[in-house]
């Protein structure tokens, strides 16, 4: 059995390579989680409740794949052109087709009715359909990284790309629907029996179709640049793999109690973004009373916030560990969550609205786009550490094997925190609430709590001062 002593990093076009991916990943899922919710809603007509019951599948679906396809990469063979990156190819044509039908529904809800059967149908189909073949694509990129990436240096600069690239993802994402709202005679009252509504169906497709296919090439563009002969450099046991073993793998990252801790972080972070992402436009809309050109607005203040605390948290604070700084970043998404409430009260002066919205939500947005920063590398390095723990002979032999159970671990706690954020966003936006500011107003600033409470787990973890505890039969996963 071969081992590699010299640590892999990513540089250059490889670099640049891998996160590519990330943008093109990051501006479809962006542009769909933001407004896939209120084009069904506020559009087509269809119920929050059966919208959210379709979300709610969706995030279930990618909670279960991610585990599934995550110890299945584990468990392949490698080839000749590699072990992971054939699995970006294989979920790519379906995830595409998926994408672009969901911003085509041949059905819209009637105005009476908006529990109308067939459009749900249609909807829980095209995103589940989206959601599998997605998770497939999005839990083999993340299971590259300990591969690709072996020091701490390296990770941190990888982070900081495709934290840049998710920034400009969320601009380009948000400023063309947002543009379309602008447009809009009536936002308020967008459903496709009116004239707001007809510019909504014609123009929201073609941005959705548009960042699919875009989405599609930087992924294809990730497949050439990554590399993985190093999986030649190793030898893979040979027996016949047991698909109870193969399964048994999915809980491994579980029993692990450093990484357990990270992923109760990521839960109550995604609960919380979630809830962002589908209450911003409504938020907008019928609490600041946002119309035609003051939806930029919304536009600069993600800019600035994004960029302004990117570069805070990436050049200050350097003797501090990741830990601390991602509980700092906490802190501050939390404490500006919760200042939301203070929107509540009417205010009359536009310009101190305006003020106020970009000191809460820039510094939301700025800190939500940082966070990356520091759980990117925290959690390559706690998989990188228990790879060296458990396989000390060769750590790139214990990284083929475990690196895609632990990313889909990641994926699929991710996912239930959608999931939950979803549900609770479904439940309380219902009939009228739908257009209540104060309604509205609550539950954004909610969204601080679950990033506080993100913070007690995060201080638990302790990846550098021992080794880590984990009963893991490394036979049941390689071979």
């Amino acid at each position: 059995m071969n081992s590699i002593s010299k640590n892999r990093e990513l540089h250059g076009k490889r670099l640049i390579g891998y996160a590519s991916a990330n943008f093109g990943i990051s501006l479809v899922n962006i542009f769909t989680g933001t407004f896939v919710f209120q084009f069904y809603v506020y559009t087509i007509n269809l119920s929050s409740i059966l919208v959210s019951a379709g979300l709610t599948i969706n995030f279930v679906l990618i909670a279960v794949f991610s585990i599934i396809s995550g110890v299945i990469a584990d468990n392949k063979k490698p080839g000749k052109r590699g072990k992971r990156k054939y699995f970006l190819i294989i979920g790519l044509p379906i995830w595409l087709l998926a994408n672009i039908f969901l911003w085509l529904p041949p059905w819209y809800c009637p105005p009476s009715n908006s529990f109308f059967l067939p459009t749900a149908l249609y909807f829980w189909s095209m995103i589940s359909i989206k959601a599998i073949f997605g998770t497939i694509i999005f839990t083999t990129y993340l299971s590259m990284l300990p591969e690709q990436s072996q020091t701490s240096e390296n990770r941190k600069k990888v982070a900081s790309i495709r934290v840049i690239f998710s920034i400009i993802a969320s601009v380009l994402a948000l400023l063309m629907p947002l543009a379309v709202q602008s447009l809009l005679e009536d936002p308020i009252n967008a459903k496709w029996w009116t004239n707001s509504g007809g510019t909504v169906i014609v123009l929201m497709p073609i941005i959705g179709i548009s960042f699919a296919l875009f989405g599609s090439i930087t992924i294809i563009f990730t497949y050439f640049s990554v590399d993985e002969s190093f999986h030649n450099h190793y030898e893979m046991k040979n027996e016949k793999k047991k698909i109870k073993n193969a399964f048994k793998a999915i809980f491994y990252p579980l029993t692990d109690r450093n990484y357990n801790k990270l992923l109760l972080v990521q839960f109550f972070v995604r609960t919380a973004g979630k809830i962002l992402g589908i209450l911003i436009i409504p938020l907008i809309t019928y609490v600041l009373l946002f119309r035609n050109n003051d939806f930029y607005i919304y536009i600069i203040v993600s800019i600035t916030g994004k960029l302004t605390w990117y570069f805070f948290w990436r050049y200050f604070f350097k003797n501090k560990t990741l830990i601390t700084k991602y509980a700092l970043c906490l802190w501050c998404a939390g404490i500006g969550s919760i200042f939301i409430i203070i929107f509540i009260i009417p205010l009359t002066n536009f310009l101190l609205t305006v003020i106020l919205f970009f000191l809460t939500e820039g510094t939301i947005l700025g800190a939500l786009y940082a966070f990356p920063l520091f759980s990117i590398p925290l959690g390559a390095n706690l998989v990188h550490n228990t790879a060296k723990n458990i396989d000390s002979e060769s750590s790139d032999r214990a990284l083929s094997s475990l690196s895609g159970a632990y990313y889909g671990a990641l994926n699929f706690i991710s996912s239930m925190g959608q999931t939950c954020g979803s549900l609770i966003v479904g439940a309380i936006l219902i009939g009228p609430n739908e257009k209540n500011p104060i309604i509205i107003v609550i539950l954004y600033s909610s969204i601080g709590t679950f990033y506080l409470i993100s913070i007690i787990f995060l201080k638990k973890i302790s990846p550098y001062k021992e080794p880590i505890d984990v009963d893991i039969d490394i036979s049941l996963t390689i071979g």
